[in-house]
């Protein structure tokens, strides 16, 4: 059996111009493509997200994955995370946010999960599309009207997390379940790309540049040329084939011709 969604991915990061510890980690490997950024600073925050990578990391190699996976492996890390807090990491914690590869009666689809402030885009059709709703108390001003987006990027308030895996919080993950079309391109990132680079920017650079690991590098560089403020760290994955509604493989270069797609399907725990 093929693998319902054949990729090419690839992962950039970087320190920033103003920290001295690199508390983001990152994993790129299929089925399975994931950004956490680590909180609470020196053997906490660091120690944190790459604890929860290496949980998520021993799922690599299966050919899709479920949601009941990516809760297990979310409840082990969480434990794993807690943990911490007996070897003087109290404060330790960490987002997560990335896309696995799924499958659904046979046909590719991406599974996008989410907890805190890092994010899942998907670049499809020269269109860049925020997947996951940031869990943080700017996100909440936003949605009561309280402030617009642009002004949440000069806010004070913008580090304040309202989930995460550790640092005392127990919030669920996001979740979101739709088709893959071949090539589509996948963005995950921490806040550190975000916070220093507008969409078109993004979109620039992902629709310019079509190699998953250039392109990775270029907005890591270029989130530290504008300011690097904090981590920067980007996974980019392509969808290379994709298993159609047809019951074959289709190439990127083949999507025009075999444009059989689904609607978007909802899942508990994410809203669209």
């Amino acid at each position: 059996m093929s693998a319902p969604i054949v990729t090419a991915s690839a992962g950039a990061t970087d320190v920033g111009a103003r920290r001295k510890l690199n508390e983001d980690a990152y994993l790129a490997a299929a089925p399975l493509f994931i950004v956490a950024d680590g909180m609470g600073g020196h053997d906490a925050g660091e120690v944190a997200s790459a604890t929860v990578i290496e949980h998520f990391s021993r799922l690599i190699g299966r050919e899709a994955l479920s949601i009941g996976d990516l809760n297990d492996a979310l409840a082990s890390s969480r434990a794993a995370v807690g943990a911490l807090g007996h070897h003087g990491a109290a404060g330790a914690g960490t987002t997560l946010s990335g896309v696995a590869i799924a499958a659904v009666d046979g046909l590719g689809y991406w599974l996008v999960l989410n907890i805190g402030d890092s994010r899942t885009y998907q670049f499809c059709n020269g269109e860049l599309e925020q997947i996951t709703v940031d869990h943080s108390y700017i996100q909440e001003l936003i949605e009561e009207g309280e402030i617009t987006p642009q002004q949440a990027k000069s806010d004070s308030r913008r580090n304040i997390i309202t989930r995460a895996i550790g640092a005392g919080s127990v919030g669920d993950a996001d979740y979101w379940l739709f088709p893959a079309e071949s090539g589509d391109r996948m963005l995950v990132c921490s806040d550190g790309l975000t916070t220093e680079l507008t969409d078109e920017h993004i979109a620039e650079v992902l629709r310019s540049e079509s190699d998953p690991q250039r392109a990775a590098e270029i907005l890591t560089a270029d989130a530290v040329r504008f300011g690097g403020r904090d981590n920067v760290t980007v996974v980019v994955v392509d969808a290379v084939t994709v298993a159609s509604a047809r019951g074959i493989h289709v190439q990127a270069d083949e999507a025009d011709d075999l444009a059989d797609t689904r609607p978007r399907a909802a899942v508990d725990g994410g809203m669209r």
